[in-house]
């Protein structure tokens, strides 16, 4: 086993503690293993951007047109905008999503065979920055919305039957908290999906000399933008609060995890894992 593999592991094994410490530290109410889980997760971010800078500057072959980096990399970018709202949310519950899909992206990384995406060397900054960049970024906003709003329903279903809370709901943030998260992700994850979408149409103009190609990808991505921009319109226009973003943002999650899985690595398609 090669140091650089041995390298990716002890990152996996560190997202693999904060996953799992912190569901203890909540279940038995224990600061310290919640603060360590946090940690953990903060050791493995850290060494996750080494590992990802190594990838671009020490390897021979260009990273950006390798499936594998691409998975990395969301993975980083849900702990980077985990830590983004816990800065500015003051709350740490998004733990409970955020480093177990690290693990889950981070770890599926390590498998993905290393084949070579169609990708000109003159355009892929720019298809980086507006593709991938935009779409990634919105993608953990949807998983942090998700979170928020699982734990919303979960806890207002708990207040309006007057159900007994469980000792670590408790330790849990108010219903306005998890609303906020969900509002937060809405606003900037939105602009940011519709950006990559149209940036993707343009591209395929380019590379297969035409907008439209009935991939199976841009398919279910039109049928996310359609939901995601009701929920935006909803949210900013209507002025949604609560329960319905809270369950739109989960509809939404499901729906970005079955393109992301399921066509990614099952379905014929431009944006296939498959080697």
């Amino acid at each position: 086993m090669t140091a650089s593999r041995l390298f990716e592991l002890f990152i996996a094994l560190l997202y693999l503690g904060g996953s799992l410490i912190y569901p203890l530290g909540l279940a038995w109410r224990q600061n310290l293993l919640k603060r360590a889980a946090t940690w953990a997760s903060m050791a493995a971010f850290v060494l996750h951007t080494v590992d990802l800078v190594m990838r671009l500057t020490v390897t021979g072959t260009n990273p950006l047109q390798q499936g594998q980096f691409y998975m990395s990399l969301l993975g980083w970018i849900f702990v980077l905008i985990f830590f983004v709202l816990w800065w500015k949310l003051k709350h740490d519950f998004l733990s409970m999503i955020t480093s177990p899909l690290a693990l889950i992206l981070f770890s599926s990384s390590l498998a993905i065979s290393t084949q070579e995406l169609i990708i000109p060397d003159r355009l892929s900054a720019l298809w980086f920055s507006l593709h991938v960049g935009t779409i990634f970024i919105s993608l953990a906003l949807i998983a942090m919305a998700f979170g928020a709003g699982l734990t919303y329903l979960y806890l207002e279903r708990k207040i309006k039957t007057k159900e007994k809370l469980p000792g670590f709901s408790k330790d849990l943030p108010s219903l306005e908290t998890f609303d906020k998260a969900n509002h937060w992700a809405v606003c900037i994850g939105f602009p940011l999906y519709t950006i990559s979408l149209l940036s993707g149409f343009v591209w395929a103009s380019f590379t297969w000399k035409r907008i439209v190609s009935w991939d199976p990808k841009e398919l279910i991505s039109v049928v996310i933008w359609v939901i995601f921009a009701a929920l935006f319109y909803q949210r900013m226009v209507q002025g949604w609060r609560g329960r319905k973003p809270a369950k739109t943002a989960v509809i939404l999650f499901v729906l970005c995890l079955i393109s992301l899985v399921g066509v990614n690595f099952l379905l014929p398609t431009h944006h296939s894992f498959r080697p």
